[in-house]
């Protein structure tokens, strides 16, 4: 199947007639990507000011995951995200569970701001939170508040980033009185300066190592909720396939493994890492991230979670849908000379971390092709810069 856009046929479980999963559920990536772009060329235009201070940016990391500048001695990144709407879904299971699941969204909001991170090869240095609430009343719930806090310290400890502070904020008449908003920004460094890793680096024949997804992650969680009120016990809907016999909202919560670590583990063992590339929104087709003239071959598909497996069938979505939406089961990407392949794998392994092997660069035009599953997503599917 051939897609030449950022157009799918139908989400025909959700609604009726609709062309893209994520318009379905109210998300138009077309109009925010446009956007996307439109505010990177007004950016670019302020870049005399770190002129002015006899420091210069990596021009090709405008519109990468990382935004990178060279102070000199050491390469510094930043990053500013958001973890989306997945803690609307620990709201909603915590009365089935008896959980607030806020430990779980904390670690998810910290791996949407340093997995993004570590694409560029950078070790997180300090990370700030962003929590605003539509009420002073959301933060009175100790419980959730216990939950969060201690969680956000956790997922920090095992990222080995200092927690530097942050931004609370009520927003009255801006945010629903019920609900928060979550995300927060990071300061990384690459040091030595060869351990950054850019699409300009990406060759013919490099090998495409995946790191497993362990669930939904943090994106699809829009659509995933909208699908919830079509099952017949909503989230309480069991999911084939899963080891524990939990509900889908429960093994949606699943959180978001922090890849930042492993990408430490590979440079420490002196993989020569090109690029690398943060599997979410987008699924599959983020692997041609990279502003290049190149295809990006997949010999071998990673078996999905089951809740993945389960929101494919329930949502009755194709395989190009689903891959071009959600992960999948390819949390992280990384792209590194075939030649080292076998030794970022033992690398991996010796770190408790997984690697698996699922395909290869080649010279051609910018499109991801799924041989498993006949699936080719053309470069025009994919304007994010």
């Amino acid at each position: 199947m051939e897609i030449t856009g950022n157009k799918y046929d139908s989400l025909r479980a959700v609604s009726d007639h609709s062309q893209d999963p994520y318009a379905n559920a109210g998300v138009e990536y077309s109009v925010l990507d446009a956007w996307k772009r439109n505010a990177q060329m007004a950016a670019a235009r302020t870049v005399l000011h770190l002129q002015n201070r006899h420091i210069s940016e990596l021009a090709g990391t405008r519109g990468e995951s990382a935004y990178v500048i060279d102070i000199g001695t050491a390469l510094l990144a930043t990053v500013t995200e958001g973890l989306g709407t997945k803690n609307l879904v620990a709201d909603a299971v915590r009365p089935i569970t008896g959980r607030t699941h806020y430990d779980d969204i904390a670690q998810d909001t910290i791996a949407t701001i340093l997995n993004d991170l570590a694409t560029v090869g950078a070790a997180p240095l300090t990370l700030t939170a962003f929590w605003a609430a539509g009420s002073s009343n959301w933060f009175a719930d100790s419980e959730r508040m216990s939950d969060l806090v201690a969680g956000w310290e956790r997922a920090c400890s095992t990222a080995r980033v200092a927690w530097g502070g942050g931004e609370t904020q009520t927003l009255l008449n801006m945010i629903g009185p019920e609900t928060v908003v979550l995300g927060g920004s990071a300061l990384g460094f690459i040091s030595p300066k060869e351990r950054l890793l850019s699409g300009n680096r990406l060759t013919e024949g490099d090998a495409i190592l995946v790191a497993p997804a362990t669930g939904i992650h943090t994106n699809g969680l829009t659509l995933a909720r909208k699908l919830a009120a079509t099952l017949p016990e909503g989230y309480a809907t069991k999911v084939p396939g899963d080891a524990t016999g939990r509900g889908f909202g429960e093994v949606l919560l699943d959180p978001t493994p922090l890849y930042g670590p492993l990408v430490e583990t590979l440079q420490e063992a002196r993989v020569d890492l090109h690029y690398a590339v943060h599997v979410t929104g987008h699924g599959w087709r983020k692997l041609m991230r990279a502003e290049r003239d190149m295809s990006y071959v997949i010999d071998a598909l990673p078996t999905p979670p089951p809740i993945l497996t389960a929101l494919q069938q329930w949502a009755h979505l194709s395989d190009a849908e689903a891959y071009g939406t959600f992960n999948m089961g390819a949390g992280f990407a990384l792209f590194a000379p075939n030649t080292q392949a076998a030794s970022a794998i033992r690398a991996a392994k010796s770190s408790g971390w997984d690697l698996l092997p699922v395909g290869h660069t080649e010279h051609g035009p910018r499109k991801v092709v799924l041989r498993p599953n006949h699936v080719t997503f053309e470069g025009v599917s994919l304007q994010i810069r």
